[in-house]
């Protein structure tokens, strides 16, 4: 079959295609900005990639045109198909048709750490010799890809990032519902996407939808802090629950005892695991909790998996060390929720303690932080660091009057050159400089390596 994929370069999107050319598909695709990493993956793989959407496309002829959800009413190839009266789909539609279906979907659903806690799942099946397939959003580095089908055959696992947000512009449901999984982990809920969602009601009714659709013989993995996974299950649930993340002994709940870089896994009082690795956070420590529960569910003990994760080496992006020049080391992490942000900083905080500073520097570029929903949390999210660099490119809402409690701690720049200027004319050796977007943030890493090595 030939596929044509509308939205191709997005992660989730670039993930639908590589399962797709490796089920041996013909696939082709189109975006508004084909551009690296995503295009030179695509292409490695023997994707033709074309820029933008022209209608001229409905030349290909393809057998099914895969629709992401980037594409709206109005885009010009859309709107041909359409008139077309062509066959189109959404990518998670034809994912659970043509991937999913038959498999042991493990699906992890969360407003955080989505990303990370998938690659560690995936790792821990891999590590305990099952093969699993998996599509995350983001690259494992234990993989050095964002897809791949695994072992296909009846009840093998597929582990996927089960994302709350839209499918695509004719089908409203949350990507996760088409899913169907047989285990699905809910790490945590928090309002997000105000773009789509008017409160945090309207997504706990996405939510307790994914949970209507695991079966009575599967598992669902909650974590126990959530009041609003409590909301949730407590509308209804009919699978047997793993709770995980107790902060004393509960009867059967998974918590963990220790510093989150090495701690024991207890299920009540028994030590049933032992995680140790460079990770940081408290974060982790739950998202390393909630891999365990899962794998359980397909025959991985809490000991295997612990072990496993030892060896994990964390996702592209999520604290990763762009290079140190003057003395000062660059970060770069995908945190743009203010409680992503502020549990970032706090676990940078803790594996360097009050000897050196932090220099948080950040974007608003989600559609949940452009519209400005959670701009008053910002000073919160931001109090463990030494000082606080905002680019503010883009904003409806003032940046300087949001961060205002801040006082001099925060800095507000209105260019990339302007925020690489700032940050480097106000650090010195030993600085941390953290970096914080979910987009490329105009490559201010490698701007800033730069300009910190010629003031070095």
């Amino acid at each position: 079959m030939h596929i044509h994929i509308l939205g191709i370069c997005g992660t989730f999107m670039g993930g639908v295609a590589a399962l797709a050319r490796e089920a041996g598909h013909r696939v082709t695709g189109c975006d508004a900005n084909v551009y690296p990493p995503m295009s030179d993956q695509l292409r490695a793989l023997g994707i033709d990639l074309i820029e933008g959407f022209s209608p001229d496309q409905l030349a290909l002829a393809p057998d099914l045109y895969v629709v992401g959800n980037v594409v709206s009413r109005g885009n010009p190839l859309m709107e041909a198909i359409l008139d077309a009266g062509l066959p189109y789909t959404s990518g998670p539609q034809w994912l659970a048709e043509n991937v999913l279906q038959g498999r042991h979907v493990l699906a992890v659903a969360g407003t955080h750490g989505k990303t990370t806690t998938t690659s560690m799942l995936a790792w821990v099946l891999e590590a305990a010799g099952l093969e699993p397939g998996f599509l995350v959003g983001g690259v494992p580095q234990n993989f050095g890809v964002s897809a791949r089908l695994g072992r296909v055959a009846a009840g093998s696992p597929f582990v996927i990032e089960a994302d709350e947000y839209d499918t695509a512009f004719f089908d409203k449901r949350s990507k996760f519902v088409h899913y169907r999984p047989r285990t699905a982990i809910l790490n945590n809920l928090e309002y997000d996407h105000a773009d789509i969602f008017p409160d945090l009601a309207a997504i706990e009714t996405q939510f307790h939808h994914l949970v209507r659709t695991v079966p009575s013989q599967g598992r669902l993995v909650v974590n126990i802090r959530e009041d609003a996974l409590k909301t949730v299950i407590a509308r209804g649930c009919w699978t047997p629950v793993q709770f995980f993340g107790a902060r004393k002994e509960e009867p059967g709940a998974l918590r963990s005892r220790g510093e989150p870089h090495a701690f024991d896994v207890l299920r009540g009082s028994m030590k049933v695991g032992r995680v140790e690795w460079p990770l940081l956070g408290e974060h982790n420590q739950l998202n390393a909790l909630a891999a365990i529960g899962a794998a359980e569910a397909v025959g991985v003990t809490p000991a295997v998996a612990g072990e496993a994760l030892s060896r994990f080496e964390n996702v592209r992006r999520r604290m990763e060390l762009r290079g140190e020049a003057g003395g000062v080391k660059v970060y770069d992490d995908f945190a743009h929720h203010p409680t992503a942000i502020r549990t970032t900083v706090d676990g940078l905080r803790r594996r360097i303690g009050d000897t050196a500073r932090i220099l948080a520097v950040f974007e608003p570029r989600s559609n949940t932080m452009k519209l400005g929903a959670m701009k008053s949390q910002l000073p919160w999210a931001l109090e463990e660091a030494d000082l606080s660099f905002c680019h503010s490119a883009g904003l409806t809402w003032d940046a300087r009057e949001a961060l205002s409690p801040m006082g001099k701690q925060a800095r507000v720049c209105d260019s990339i050159p302007e925020l690489v200027d700032a940050v480097v004319r106000l650090s010195r050796p030993g600085d941390q400089v953290l970096c914080m977007s979910n987009g490329g943030f105009g490559g201010v890493h490698g701007k800033l390596l730069e300009a910190l090595a010629r003031k070095g």
